[in-house]
């Protein structure tokens, strides 16, 4: 295909396809993926990309049904944890859950200790962050597990709830758990085909 300059040139641009969707719109392919692993080919990529966002969901709301069984008052904290973990392989999956369940274990036992203890205090939080990093590193986890503890001593300490700071630690120990459980049911039993490709990425 050749277009015209201003100074009468021709300049030669070459379009590989267009394809226009069922909805009318148009998209030019191109091969590849981007930065998120979603493949550019115009349109779903066959499907995977409608397959992929029908079990995250029906995982998002198993998991958060899972939670308001138990009548826990944050369920959300299910669901969340659930379409971060259900986006891996099984391998990799299982990875991720140990250092989520062992780092939110952890930060919910030092902040149901400190708040009890000290009560919300910026420096008391800081110090306890910081205690917190060093017993992770004697227990030989990741930093991941670190950052999960951290999120989870935040919320305990820092957020005011009517109900004691045990209570608090246990409802999200117990809303983080029910959404491990579901994400690693859910990759046994519908396996996302896209996973291994994207974390070798």
């Amino acid at each position: 295909m050749r277009l015209g300059g201003r100074d009468g040139s021709r300049v030669n641009v070459r379009v590989e396809s267009v394809k226009v969707g069922a909805l009318g719109w148009g998209t030019v392919e191109t091969e590849g993926a981007n930065a998120d692993g979603w493949r550019e080919t115009g349109g779903l990529a066959r499907g995977e990309v409608l397959i992929h966002s029908v079990r995250t969901a029906i995982a998002a709301v198993v998991s958060l049904l899972a939670a308001r069984f138990f009548r826990l008052p944050e369920a959300y904290w299910a669901p969340i944890t659930t379409m971060v973990i259900s986006q891996s392989s099984l391998g990799a999956a299982l990875v991720v859950s140990g250092q989520r369940f062992v780092g939110t274990a952890l930060g919910a036992l030092a902040g149901a200790i400190v708040a009890i203890l000290f009560g919300p205090n910026m420096v008391v939080f800081g110090a306890s962050v910081f205690l917190l990093g060093l017993v992770c590193a004697v227990l030989h986890v990741d930093r991941s597990a670190y950052r999960f503890g951290g999120i989870t001593l935040a919320v305990v300490l820092l957020i005011s709830r009517p109900t004691p700071a045990w209570a608090t630690a246990f409802h999200r120990f117990a809303e983080v758990s029910i959404g491990i459980g579901v994400a690693l049911i859910l990759t046994i039993v519908w396996p996302d085909k896209d996973a291994p490709a994207l974390e070798k990425k």
